[in-house]
């Protein structure tokens, strides 16, 4: 048995987000007072006390993200040895797992994603993205193929099963939504974000980030991350950064990324950051698997009793 971390995704973020466990867990709170000096503006603020449009900025979202996440790891380890064989992250939490794995300095973390928030609310303005629910991967690909005109619209979350994220241009979105309708869609959410991320509308990006890249120091991922793009463990730093350079533009192979955990003998998943949201794509995906969420300190207690059963041996 072995333990595989999580780390959570934009739309994850709720005002106060990480408060609690700040306030019973001196590790959290240090990560905490580390983030408020990085990047000229306090990360805890915008977490606790600004109003909630500025922590929906993705601007601010993403490092509000990774240090919230950061918080809810320190104030595990803190509680309990924690030795994952493998971490992952949704998105911009592939950041947030690249610093649980010392590959980079938070730091190094805050300043990338604080760039990559940047570019991504500025690019393809005219892009959005569609939750679609009921329909697998498959069938949502072919519906696609129906839209005349659809060009870059594509799939950029294959989340769980009947759960899947649609990118690409509002206009081709539109269009979209009867095809996905008469395929058997239960629901269709637009997603409250500024641009088609992860389609290739967001490939002008890449540069930027590739030079960003080359201003901070890399380690080797120990444990190694499963990539969100190849959905296979990494830990050499130039395909880190060649495969975290592509994540912008490209699906996050979620589905097949736990799947690649499972087969690599994780059986307890424990999300750190705000929600659960990749613990329940979890039990979709893997309905044996045992899941944790580390927000506050219920969830907390709770990872670590999981953690202690893991560690006697009981499943």
């Amino acid at each position: 048995m072995s333990v595989g971390l999580l780390f959570s995704p934009q739309g994850s973020q709720v005002l106060g987000m990480g408060r609690a466990l700040a306030e019973v867990s001196p590790a959290a709170a240090a990560v905490y007072r580390e983030a408020d000096g990085i990047l000229g503006w306090p990360i805890s603020a915008v977490c606790w006390e600004e109003p909630a449009e500025r922590l929906d900025d993705t601007r601010q979202t993403q490092p509000c993200l990774v240090t919230t996440s950061i918080a809810c790891l320190a104030a595990l380890r803190e509680r309990s040895p924690i030795e994952p064989a493998l971490v992952a992250g949704h998105s911009v939490g592939e950041y947030a797992a690249l610093v649980a794995a010392g590959s980079l300095a938070l730091s190094d973390a805050l300043r990338l994603v604080a760039l990559r928030g940047e570019l991504m609310a500025t690019a393809a303005s005219d892009g959005g993205m569609l939750a679609v629910i009921g329909l697998e991967r498959s069938a949502v690909a072919a519906a696609l193929d129906d839209v005349a005109g659809a060009g870059e619209l594509v799939v950029a979350n294959d989340n769980a099963p009947g759960q899947i994220v649609v990118s690409g241009r509002r206009d081709a979105l539109a269009a979209a939504e009867e095809r996905l309708r008469a395929a058997g869609a239960r629901r269709l959410i637009p997603l409250n974000v500024s641009g088609p991320f992860h389609s290739p509308l967001m490939e002008p990006l890449a540069g930027a980030l590739a030079d960003a890249f080359d201003e901070v120091t890399w380690h080797p991922a120990r444990p190694p991350l499963v990539s969100n793009v190849s959905a296979e463990p990494v830990s050499d730093p130039p395909e880190i950064r060649r495969l975290l350079g592509r994540q912008v533009s490209s699906p996050v192979e979620w589905v097949a990324s736990v799947r690649r955990m499972a087969a690599a003998g994780v059986d307890l998943f424990i999300e750190c950051g705000p929600g659960n949201a990749l613990t329940g794509m979890v039990r979709r995906i893997l309905p044996e698997a045992r899941t944790a969420s580390v927000s506050d300190p219920s969830g907390l207690d709770a990872a670590v009793e999981a953690l202690a059963a893991t560690h006697a041996g009981i499943a």
